[in-house]
């Protein structure tokens, strides 16, 4: 039993370094390759800035350097267990070239990403290559003392012995099997060095990690007042509205009891009006329920509840969705309530005669949920203090997402909201 312990863990071990070795090969032989093509197509594309073609080629560029940085990371966690962190800025919707162009420049994490591509093709290289050095490169010095070192000639070294002959092919050997010795023991080891110097110049400073902290504590307080507050508004409504018509409806069936034998027309006059408020009483549970969660985004998805949403507006509104999967119930619901805040502040306030909703999917990195709502009324809508939109950016935050507002005055407004996610 021992021995066959001893054996798979022997096993394991071998799989391990030569793995790693693998590892590496394909991490010095490919990666450089793609950070040396980025890298010149970053420098080439914003010098191009000035003359205008490299406004419409950057974007393309960086979101490519992106996606490169994205596979190490992936490959980091796959490979090692490691996580590297990144903390891109969203991107403005349906933002124009320059625009777009300005903010990736701007972003701390994208600078990172290109800092690191020069990084990457020289110390990146090796370190990638270290592992399978460790592994492959004494069966070299093996090969060099089965005859190998008949066809080399004078002046070949391997390592640090100079082989001239059979005995100084078997110091090649003996060398050799010490740097396999080396390489069982520290070749995944050396893998993670590569990937350390990958997280050392990707990943976030603790200055942006604060902050990040800071606004997460913020929105998460903001959630939970949020929260309250709902809580509040449900009980109100009940205890006003739906509690207040039964309670009225159980004296009302007393009344009507009391009054069968001695006036039946009155009775009957009374009965009716209790059924009518049962239906008012109905039909404003209904509406509470709607309040907290809507039975159509439950059974059917955002794209279903929205369009229903926009059916119930005074204003004529085109609904577009392109949703091939369906979110967390949670950033579904918060979604929902925020395109609700905002239609209702455009039917109250933008004066337009019509309203655009998109509704759709990113898939690009860890995925982003991004709704805008448009309208051509007469603008000016600003997120600030007692604003409704500074209420729907709270209500994102809770999810890591974003609110921007184009509206200059004269119209047309622009509404965008952001909300990480993945789709099922």
């Amino acid at each position: 039993m021992m021995t066959n312990t001893n054996s798979r863990g022997f096993r394991a071990r071998v799989r391990e370094v030569v793995l790693a070795a693998v590892r590496g090969l394909v991490l010095a032989l490919v990666m450089p390759a793609l950070s040396i093509l980025c890298f010149v197509l970053t420098v080439v594309s914003v010098a191009l800035i000035p003359a205008g073609l490299g406004i419409l080629t950057t974007p393309a560029v960086l979101g490519g350097v992106r996606d490169v940085a994205d596979v190490r990371r992936r490959l980091a966690h796959e490979w090692c267990g490691m996580r590297i962190p990144s903390a891109y800025r969203p991107l403005p919707a349906k933002a124009g070239p320059w625009t777009r162009t300005l903010a990736l420049l701007r972003d701390p994490q994208v600078g990172r990403d290109v800092l690191w591509l020069p990084a990457d093709m020289t110390a990146g290289f090796v370190t990638a290559l270290l592992p399978a050095l460790a592994v492959f490169y004494p069966l070299e010095g093996f090969a060099v003392a089965a005859g190998l070192w008949r066809v080399l000639g004078d002046g070949y070294w391997y390592g640090f012995v100079p082989v001239t002959g059979q005995a100084t092919a078997f110091a090649a050997a003996g060398l050799g099997a010490v740097i396999l010795v080396a390489a069982a023991r520290y070749a995944p080891a050396l893998l993670t060095v590569h990937f350390r110097l990958t997280r050392a110049v990707l990943a976030p400073g603790e200055g942006e990690l604060t902050e990040r902290v800071r606004v997460l504590t913020e929105t998460r307080k903001d959630a939970v007042d949020t929260s309250a507050a709902e809580l509040r508004r449900i009980e109100r409504d009940l205890h006003d509205g739906a509690q207040a018509r039964l309670v009225a409806m159980g004296m009302d069936l007393g009344t009507v009891e009391m009054l069968l034998d001695k006036d039946p027309e009155k009775a009957k006059r009374l009965l009716a009006q209790t059924r009518q408020a049962s239906v008012e009483a109905l039909g404003e549970l209904r509406d509470l329920v709607r309040g907290i969660h809507p039975p159509v985004l439950a059974e059917r998805g955002l794209g279903d509840a929205v369009r229903a949403l926009a059916l119930r507006l005074p204003v004529p509104t085109e609904v577009t969705v392109d949703l091939p999967g369906r979110a967390d119930a949670p950033v579904e619901s918060a979604a929902y309530f925020a395109v609700s805040e905002v239609l209702t502040n455009a039917v109250k306030h933008s004066g337009a005669d019509r309203i655009w909703v998109d509704v759709h999917h990113v898939p690009e990195g860890a995925g982003m949920l991004r709704i805008s709502v448009t309208d051509h009324g007469r603008g000016g809508a600003v997120i600030g203090a007692g604003s409704g939109l500074a209420g729907v950016e709270r209500r994102l935050g809770t999810f890591d997402g974003v609110l921007a507002v184009s509206s200059p005055a004269g119209g047309p407004t622009m509404v965008t909201m952001e909300i990480p996610c993945a789709l099922s």
